[in-house]
């Protein structure tokens, strides 16, 4: 009876260590679990940043390109008033250089 008494009591002790390192090793999985949810939320938050920076990358671009097309726009202006000023010019020339043959013979 006592041998048996032993062998239980020995069999209980064996389960209760058993029983300790499930509850460490749940613990273990517990915190490598936590760890993963910081990690997630840390790496869902850069994707977050990320894809905010790509939205004001964008927008940036989107300006630049109208700056761009508002300077060409100006610069065809530009050009223009040139060609329309230099015909004046020599329009202006020539009226002067009749001007001045008129006055000569006279």
């Amino acid at each position: 009876m006592q041998g048996t008494t032993r062998s239980v009591v020995g069999a209980i002790d064996g389960i209760g260590v058993t029983i300790e390192q499930i509850n460490q090793i749940s613990g273990s999985i517990a915190v490598a679990v936590e760890e993963q949810g910081v990690a997630i939320t840390e790496i869902a938050r850069n994707v977050t940043q990320a894809a905010q920076g790509t939205r004001e990358v964008s927008a940036n671009i989107g300006d630049v390109s109208l700056a761009a097309s508002q300077t060409s726009r100006g610069s065809g202006e530009i050009v223009s008033a040139s060609n329309e000023l230099a015909k004046q010019a020599d329009a202006l020339r020539s009226q002067v250089d009749a001007f001045i043959a008129k006055v000569r013979a006279a």
